[in-house]
């Protein structure tokens, strides 16, 4: 069998597996699983940078990386305000109460 082929079969497998675990997501889970996504993003911009950085692979591989780049980034910081906000719901205003401050 084609290596391309099987990866392809890998990406639509993770693909369907990825999106009944999150169906699945109780909502009180939504802002660690938020966290989590926001780390495997920051793994991607990762590789987005070293692929943007490969001076050897052509314009076209700069592009995409520099687009990898910027999309990565945008994520990760929309995930990371985002996780922001919803714990600052959680907050009480005056701190927790009976501490000495």
């Amino acid at each position: 069998m084609n290596l391309q082929l099987i990866e392809l079969y890998v990406f639509i497998l993770a693909g369907f597996v990825g999106f009944f675990v999150i169906t699945k997501v109780p909502a009180l889970l939504h802002t660690p699983l938020m966290s989590a996504t926001n780390a495997i993003s920051a793994i991607s911009l990762v590789g987005s940078l070293v692929l943007a950085g490969a001076t050897d692979r052509g314009t076209l591989s700069a592009v995409l990386g520099f687009l990898a780049v910027t999309c990565a980034t945008i994520n990760v910081v929309g995930g990371f305000i985002i996780t922001d906000r919803m714990l600052r719901m959680f907050k009480r205003e005056g701190g927790p109460k009976g501490r000495a401050r």
